[in-house]
């Protein structure tokens, strides 16, 4: 494979056409001022080679944010605030507004304690949910807090001129330096945490120094955090019963055992993010997508991503397509014969599922039988707050930065997921473990979310440029095997499962792939995150979703008014996808052996395999 620069040309993302970095398909008829063309400059490249090390060295200290990005954004937002007397003028009245707001509440609240506050918290904000909140002085603390905090969004928000993009950084960053002094992460104003330290003369810090003391030094040895260890991968973790019956460099192909005398002949392939390692999707044996799968009479193949290093730093895209899906459905076809494959992808594994799917519809190659896609967006116009960290500015930063160490690891991924959430994810942790003394269990989802991946150099490239910044899997300029790709091509009826509280693929946005296909799409929406939503076994508390089918060449229904029209069921969605498996799936038969040793695919050992097992 060639070592080929993404941050130049990232594969698959526009033909040369379309592409100034790649000249012309057909040469241009010559100008009178071009600028003659000169030998390549050694110096060129080295000093390209400085600029990458300088902003790799930068992302230390910048939590790999581009400072030129942030500097682009605020030098917008002022210029234009600026020049907006009126603007001004209107944030000095909401200022005095607010103030009186605030006497007037506690000059109430000395005749009435049990008035209504004059503002409440958002529906997701749980910081000031406990009763000792609504006590003096503490109610008025967090009062002031609260209309500042909406103040302040009021003055980064609606400024005319300003960029949409521009906005939302401007809003978002002031949102989180605003939230790092929010009264409840200090013990003096945190009633919380002042009520518990008078309870337990002052145990609670003890306990709180112990637990960051335990903290720092697992991170500095690189070690999971606490409890991770009562949930080990093919022990505890991972336990479905399964050989490995194929590998090459990127991915084991694990095939597990029936559980039922007869089985429906279409298997079930299995594409999970290599962002994640796939066992969220056999966790614990009871909520194991896999094994109530496998208990529905399903033969289910699953995809186990290499956790790419250094080697691996030139794999792109096509790659993992070529070398993960299609590689997997050949060694499927010789397991189970010419059965067509129920093929399921999970976030951007659902995404390079969508590409596989329309190359394969492109040929005419009608090994698949439906398509179901769990959490994954194809067009990316609203992808939510991670759009904050995809312009250009921002994606040459990160293309530095992986070009310094051929991936981007593992703290970096973790470091811009938990600012998306950052009052739980970072200071409401902070708040509970050091300061309240208080240490969460481990469950089974927690310690898979701290085994994570790497992403290799030009394939994390090619899929920021690609298909967040250009879009260009939506818009028709995907290239596979050199010819662009359209999502209509995929002619096999399709799943699609979303979640409410999705802050990594918005519901909204993977809505959108409604207008993007020419085929039959059945659309859940499912309470829950991105994770937590998707494992959601029969019998979880608080479950429910929606549903809604849309047959081929029907309207056009707008997310709202699709959720509006959607039959609400309660409980977890699995068993609606299982049905709907089982109306697109044959008579049942004896299940397939394990693995095709005649046809050069003996097991090669136990499921969980080796790659999810690499650190």
């Amino acid at each position: 494979m060639a070592a080929t620069d993404p941050a130049r040309k990232p594969a698959g993302a526009r033909s040369a056409a379309n592409d100034d970095t790649a000249g012309p398909a057909v040469s241009a008829p010559p100008r009178n001022d071009a600028v003659p063309a000169e030998p390549v400059d050694i110096s060129e490249t080295r000093a390209d080679s400085i600029d990458r090390l300088i902003h790799a060295w930068q992302a230390r200290f910048t939590a790999s944010i581009s400072p030129a990005a942030l500097r682009l954004a605020f030098s917008d937002w002022a210029m234009q605030f600026l020049n907006s007397p009126g603007k001004q003028q209107q944030l000095t009245e909401k200022a005095a507004r607010k103030w009186l707001r605030l006497m007037l509440y506690q000059a109430q609240r000395l005749r009435d304690a049990d008035c209504a506050p004059c503002i409440e918290p958002l529906k997701q904000d749980r910081r000031f949910n406990d009763p000792a909140w609504r006590q003096p002085p503490f109610d008025s603390i967090y009062q002031s807090f609260l209309l500042g905090q909406q103040w302040l969004h009021n003055a980064m928000t609606g400024v005319r001129g300003v960029s949409k993009s521009n906005e939302r950084i401007v809003d978002f960053t002031m949102r989180q330096l605003l939230d790092m002094v929010s009264p409840a992460n200090f013990p003096w104003t945190n009633p919380e945490i002042l009520k518990k330290t008078v309870a337990e003369n002052g145990q609670n810090f003890l306990r709180g120094a112990m637990n960051f003391a335990a903290d720092w030094e697992r991170a500095i040895a690189g070690r999971p955090p606490v409890g991770s260890e009562n949930f080990a991968v093919g022990r505890d973790l991972a336990v479905t019963p399964g050989k490995v019956i194929y590998r090459n460099e990127l991915m084991e192909l694990i095939q597990y055992a029936p559980s039922t005398a007869e089985v429906r002949p279409e298997p079930v392939l299995i594409v999970p993010a290599w962002i994640m390692k796939y066992y969220i999707l056999d966790l614990s044996p009871q909520n194991s997508l896999v094994r109530h799968l496998v208990a529905q009479g399903h033969t289910v193949f699953m995809v186990s991503w290499r956790n790419p290093g250094v080697a691996q730093r030139d794999l792109g895209l096509d790659d993992y397509r070529r070398l993960g899906i299609e590689a997997a459905l050949d060694a499927i076809g010789k397991v189970c014969g010419p059965e067509k494959v129920h093929a399921c992808g999970y976030c951007l594994g659902g995404t390079l599922l969508a590409i596989a799917a329309a190359h394969l519809g492109q040929k005419h190659d009608e090994r698949l039988a439906t398509v179901t896609m769990f959490a994954a967006q194809t067009d990316f116009t609203e992808a939510g707050e991670l759009m904050l960290f995809i312009n250009e500015s921002q994606v040459s930063y990160l293309e530095d930065i992986m070009w310094e160490q051929s991936f981007l690891d593992t703290r970096q991924m973790a470091g811009a997921f938990q600012l998306l959430r950052s009052n739980d994810l970072i200071w409401s942790q902070m708040v509970k473990e050091y300061m309240m003394g208080e240490r969460a269990p481990m469950t089974d989802l927690m310690a898979w979310n701290a085994d994570a991946t790497r992403m290799p150099y030009r394939m994390h490239s090619e899929y920021l440029r690609s298909l967040f910044l250009d879009n260009d899997l939506a818009e028709g300029r995907f290239e596979v095997e050199g010819r662009p790709i359209a999502l209509s091509d995929i002619q096999v009826p399709v799943f699609i499962v979303a979640t409410e509280s999705d802050h990594i693929a918005p519901w909204h946005s993977v809505f959108k792939f409604h207008l993007l296909a020419d085929t039959g799409v059945t659309f859940v929406l499912t309470t829950g995150g991105h994770n937590a939503g998707i494992v959601s076994e029969p019998g979880h508390p608080r479950r429910a979703f929606r549903i809604a089918a849309r047959h081929d060449h029907e309207t056009y229904l707008d997310p709202e008014t699709w959720a509006a029209a959607a039959e609400r069921r309660d409980g977890s969605w699995w068993p609606a996808w299982w049905q709907w498996l089982g109306a697109h799936s044959g008579t049942a038969k004896a299940p397939p052996a394990m693995g095709a040793p005649e046809q050069g695919l003996p097991p090669l050992g136990d499921a969980p395999g080796t790659y999810v097992k690499q650190l």
